[in-house]
């Protein structure tokens, strides 16, 4: 295996101040946390993993797009700027922005269910995706390929559909009951893995046999191309942006947190191939959502940075750079035998709890007591991707066992050094030496919506 790393492409220009905690004030910070590593104070936290949503660093040509921004209520010239930039990188005829993915997704997915008993099905719904879903009155299915859930072995696509299961559950479900198929690009519920362009061709052939919509979730919808161009025969000599209108030839609807790969702090995509009528839906709709359609909860400044963001993430040093920041960390715990989603995918290291800690069982989230004990070793903040995320069944309230335990170890873009990424490998090997002491985490409080955001636990005794 190849150990060695792409050095950044770019200097650092202005630095930000952290605080080293001692580890007696991190246990007293988790405590009254609630045992959430979401509820830690930002100061409390060293390294901070939790997401790489809008955590990562702008450039200086961001930084200067910013003095740019036209405040206009309606018809903001950065506004035009954008669609610009969308319409060029997507191909799509309909642009709308929104504040986040988030607010892109609750615009346009109710817009689908036109009756009862409906569902998407995904390669794997993230988690405020499944919430959405749920909210509009359908159900989400996961449709991932077997592979995906065999942690330790190779393979290039893990994040692919299983389109014979894809087939088989338009068949059972029935296709008029099919709201549409989400290409989720990385996939993250799966260890941010890649989905290849071949899988995605036969999604877009199933669903054009059965008249179903095809949404591309694409937050890492540019770290997905990278994958393509190094591991899928044909596209070596592609780059990124040809790959990516590739993909996106293949859909009908791309929504994206452009908090990701549009390198920006804030901002969301909706952008709609060439149906009319469903954009003068959206467009409707996001009104009382968002805001008007020329802002759609952002600022002009933000489009302006957004507008910069989106073509930088597009550059191939800096993709190989950023991935190779992922593998890095990953190959530190796996060279020491920390279980991980292996290969390493585009955003995250996913470590693999329920082979860290077998001895706590999915209702007591193994995941994030690890996610708690890797905190309290050193300030770093991970993310628990498993049952705690998963949340309950909306018929039976029974809690839901996800076939991964996962915590997540996100890299933000253009933030942290390898030395960072040291310390974070060596406080998850500590805990690995250690894990048999690890306790599982019961409920002290419960919101009955995307409850890992905001729910207290306490340690079982």
């Amino acid at each position: 295996m190849e150990k060695r790393y792409v050095a950044p492409p770019y200097r650092i220009k202005m630095v930000e101040p952290i605080k080293i905690t001692t580890r007696k004030e991190r246990i007293k910070f988790l405590e009254a946390a609630g045992y959430n590593p979401f509820s830690l104070r930002s100061e409390d936290v060293y390294i901070d993993l939790l997401t790489d949503s809008g955590t990562g660093a702008m450039s200086q040509y961001q930084w200067a797009a910013l003095m740019m921004g036209d405040e206009a209520y309606a018809g903001s010239r950065s506004f035009y700027k954008m669609d610009k930039v969308v319409k060029d990188i997507t191909g799509y005829k309909y642009f709308i922005p929104a504040h986040q993915g988030r607010g892109a997704e609750q615009v346009v997915l109710p817009q689908l269910v036109t009756g009862d008993e409906m569902y998407f099905i995904s390669n794997m719904h993230f988690d405020t995706t499944r919430a959405h879903v749920e909210l509009a009155g359908a159900r989400a299915l996961d449709c991932v390929i077997d592979e995906c859930f065999d942690t330790e072995n190779y393979h290039p696509f893990k994040g692919n559909f299983d389109l014979k299961r894809l087939d088989e559950m338009i068949l059972d479900k029935g296709a008029k009951n099919v709201a549409g198929i989400i290409m989720t690009i990385t996939n993250n519920s799966a260890g941010g893995q890649p989905v290849s362009m071949e899988n995605m061709r036969g999604v877009r052939e199933i669903a054009t046999k059965y008249g179903i919509t095809v949404l591309i979730d694409g937050a890492r919808y540019a770290e997905n191309a990278y994958f393509i161009k190094k591991r899928e025969k044909g596209y070596e000599n592609k780059s990124i942006k040809e790959i990516s209108r590739e993909a996106f030839d293949l859909a009908d609807i791309f929504l994206m947190s452009a908090k990701k790969d549009g390198l920006s702090n804030i901002g969301g995509i909706i952008a709609i191939k060439n149906d009319e009528d469903l954009f003068n839906q959206c467009r409707t709709y996001i009104v009382p959502m968002e805001g008007f359609p020329t802002y759609g909860g952002l600022t002009g400044r933000d489009m302006e940075a957004l507008s910069v963001g989106l073509l930088e993430a597009l550059e191939e040093d800096f993709l190989e750079h950023r991935l190779d920041q992922v593998r890095y960390l990953g190959d530190k715990l796996r060279d020491a035998g920390v279980p991980i989603q292996y290969p390493t995918g585009g955003h995250a290291v996913f470590v693999d709890c329920k082979k860290f800690a077998p001895h706590i069982p999915y209702y007591e989230f193994p995941a994030q007591a690890v996610s708690n004990a890797v905190y309290i070793e050193a300030g770093v903040r991970p993310v628990e991707i498993g049952s705690f995320l998963m949340g309950r069944d909306p018929d039976t309230r029974e809690n839901l066992e996800s076939p991964l335990e996962l915590m997540r170890l996100t890299i933000p873009r253009r933030t942290y050094t390898y030395k960072h990424l040291d310390v974070v490998a060596e406080a998850t090997i500590e805990v690995y030496k250690n894990r048999m002491s690890l306790k599982g985490l019961e409920f002290e409080y419960e919101p009955p919506v995307l409850r890992h955001f905001t729910a207290k636990l306490r340690p079982k005794k």
